[in-house]
């Protein structure tokens, strides 16, 4: 059995690739120039220059011959694939990956879940299911134990402004205007697929504070990440603080990439957790 995700999960590369896991690259749109997620432009790059430019970038959904093709070329290897992706409420790319397994030769079955999240929370389920396939798996079972997963999968978040929320018309103006004005840092957690406010404080010391009490709240975590998209080293430590309800090695640190960054732009900050109860 194969394991297919989208490079929205922002789940490190070589981490991937250890696991078998296939990664399909969204877009990103900045100008009269698209890019590919880790493909032609990483998040690197995408911070220093594309982010901070005149022309604000959004983002698009794989092509359906995208997965088309990434389904026929795995079907030469395997018969089962299990395909997690970022929620339907917030991309396409669940309806692509549906309409691309048409295109998958007869005898390979494609089980495509909905993960009802984002970023690493998209990549744990993705891990579980990938270490479940080599445990020897197939496939209803690994889907079953997926989906049974994705209710105990959680995802806190700070953002350092609502600017970019704004940008992307995920908000209105006034909101991210009196966002600024009171020089507040939004909170969110992940509900039915959609992100909710959860509360503002009033200063970044005090937002870490809170997504490290957020994270220690959980009963029974099993595989934790850390995200951020410009302070590499708040995560770190956010990270090390977090070894009170998770070994550190069971705590990842991964950036997010491009598509997410758009959204949420720099100064960004989240905690994803699969949690046993």
């Amino acid at each position: 059995m194969r394991v297919v995700t989208d490079s929205s999960s922002d789940l490190p590369a070589g981490l991937a690739r250890e696991m078998g896991i296939t990664i399909v690259p969204l877009h990103v749109h900045a100008g009269d120039r698209t890019f590919t997620e880790g493909v032609d432009l990483d998040a690197e790059t995408f911070y220093r220059d594309i982010l901070p430019g005149p022309a604000h970038p959004s983002t698009s959904q794989p092509s359906v011959g995208a997965f088309a093709e990434v389904y026929r070329t795995l079907a030469q290897e395997t018969d089962e694939i299990i395909s997690i992706h970022i929620s339907s409420n917030l991309s396409g790319t669940h309806q692509a990956a549906l309409m691309g397994r048409e295109s998958a030769p007869k005898g390979c079955r494609v089980e495509v879940v909905d993960s009802h999240h984002i970023s690493m929370a998209v990549g744990l389920l993705a891990l579980l299911a990938a270490r479940a396939a080599r445990d020897g798996g197939r496939l209803q079972d690994v889907a079953r134990l997926v989906r049974d997963a994705i209710p105990r999968t959680h995802l806190y978040g700070v953002l350092d402004t609502l600017e970019y929320l704004r940008r992307g018309g995920r908000i209105g103006r006034v909101q991210a205007f009196l966002g600024s004005l009171l020089h507040v840092k939004p909170l969110i957690a992940f509900r039915d697929g959609v992100p909710w406010p959860l509360e503002r404080v009033r200063t970044r010391a005090r937002a870490l504070d809170r997504l490290d009490e957020l994270a220690r709240a959980l009963p029974s975590v099993r595989d934790m990440a850390v995200m951020y998209s410009t302070t590499p080293d708040e995560a770190a430590a956010l990270a090390d603080r977090l070894v009170a309800c998770c070994p550190r090695e069971r705590i990842m640190v991964a950036r997010l990439g491009p598509v997410l960054g758009t959204h949420v732009g720099p100064g960004a900050l989240a905690v994803a957790a699969l949690t046993d109860a």
